[in-house]
């Protein structure tokens, strides 16, 4: 591992692109402390502390805590994120998306610039509601925004939205001339940016005895095997066997060569727990909003049944989970399409006749791996609640958070590893290779 971090160095074009990387990662955590203009910045934090457990909790993680200090990269990369998911679905009912998806890298650059106006009207009619909504926002009988009006609200929405396009235009410069995949990257910075905050409340509490030594040194086991069976899940496939028959073409022969279909075991990524957290801490947010929660209220009881750590939360949780992960493997993979293209070269899956024989063997083969990755995003997403009913940890470790941590750290060492060996210089590991989770 220490040699593999000091060739990096060795290779002047790889550390160019990693210091590039960290520099817009640099210019983006600015740009999450530069407040929005005409906002009570104390009136807000206040407010903030009150709807933990809510959407806007759950945005403010992926935002970097950008949005709990309305900076002016408030709205985060979600936006592009929800334009993409948009595009992405559109894709399966709209003939004329399909066909460019199936141009190649044309087409996909038609999509992502579709996918860029659909982020900033997204960042515009997110940036309003916002606006709209600070206004009637109040904390101990103080408004958050002192002179509410049009000019406030087309200058928040205008604010937000520049921000939102300019966090994208750093996560595309970052895929481009940088190392990894810029939009992750961008998640993955405000999420580990919470991190030292939390190592420091922790060592806080372990100084002044109210942790136990024994419960820290089992919290630190435990992170250690989740995160390595992050690692095992995500980097996980099924392959499947392919052989493709020999053909003659005018003097040449083709095929004879055996190769494999491999099938992730986490087909879906980290949508099924995006969706499914969205919806669970959606009753607590119109509660917050609407100030529903007055006692005896039913969105109250609503609330307090959907709480996190209850029986309820858990189980449509993890059924949520199960459903979008089934969902989204149906949209992005079509086992009819991978089997067609199977027969058109010739290839076969040893034991199964070609066709639609084969669709269904690969079908039943992916319904199964996607159960097994659909339960073990439940249990990552459902231990942290745990964690802190149970035995009062004082930070959140799993979640989303932690699915997207993982997965982009492999992802950007793969890229990197991929410099190196390409160049000849030792890798990471030396025995073995990072599989990447594509």
């Amino acid at each position: 591992m220490i040699d593999g971090i000091q060739n990096i160095f060795k290779i002047p074009e790889l550390k160019k692109r990693i210091l590039y990387t960290f520099g817009l990662l640099a210019v983006y955590r600015v740009g999450a402390f530069i407040p929005t203009p005409g906002i009570d910045s104390q009136a807000l934090a206040r407010y903030f502390e009150n709807v933990q457990g809510t959407i806007l909790g759950f945005f403010n993680m992926f935002s970097g805590g950008a949005l709990e200090q309305m900076a002016v990269f408030a709205l985060g990369i979600m936006p592009y994120i929800s334009a993409s998911i948009i595009l992405e679905l559109l894709t399966v009912v709209v003939p004329y998306l399909e066909k460019l998806k199936k141009e190649g890298e044309p087409g996909r650059k038609k999509i992502n610039q579709y996918t860029r106006y659909g982020t900033v009207v997204l960042s515009m009619i997110q940036g309003l509601g916002i606006a709209i909504g600070l206004e009637h926002m109040e904390i101990g009988g103080a408004s958050i925004v002192p002179t509410p009006g049009w000019a406030f609200r087309l200058m928040t929405m205008l604010t937000l939205t520049a921000g939102t396009t300019f966090i994208m235009w750093l996560g595309e410069q970052i895929t481009e001339r940088g190392i990894g995949n810029g939009i992750s990257l961008i998640i993955f910075s405000g999420i580990v940016a919470r991190m030292p905050s939390a190592i420091g409340h922790t060592w806080t509490q372990l100084r002044l005895g109210e942790m136990s030594p024994f419960l820290f040194l089992g919290l630190l086991v435990l992170m250690v095997a989740v995160v390595a069976a992050i690692v095992f899940m995500e980097a996980g496939h099924r392959r499947i066997p392919i052989q493709y028959a020999k053909r003659v073409v005018g003097r040449r022969m083709y095929g004879g060569q055996s190769t494999h279909l491999p099938l992730k075991i986490n087909t879906s990524g980290v949508i099924p727990p995006i969706f499914a957290s969205s919806i669970m801490v959606f009753p607590a947010t119109i509660a917050q909003f609407i100030g529903g929660q007055h006692p005896g209220g039913i969105l109250e009881t609503v609330v307090q049944q959907l709480s996190p750590g209850t029986i309820l939360y858990s189980v449509l949780s993890v059924l949520m989970i199960i459903f979008f992960a089934y969902f989204y493997t149906a949209i992005i993979f079509n086992p009819a399409d991978v089997a067609d293209n199977m027969r058109k070269y010739g290839g076969f899956v040893p034991g199964i006749r070609p066709g639609k024989k084969t669709a269904e063997y690969i079908d039943r083969t992916l319904s199964r791996l996607t159960l097994v990755g659909a339960l073990y995003l439940s249990f990552i997403v459902i231990l942290p609640t745990y964690l802190v009913q149970f035995f009062h940890v004082p930070f959140f470790f799993g979640g989303t958070g932690l699915l997207i941590v993982v997965g982009v750290a492999m992802d950007t060492m793969q890229q990197v590893e991929s410099h190196l060996v390409m160049r000849h210089y030792e890798s990471f590991i030396k025995k073995g290779r990072i599989k990447g989770r594509r």
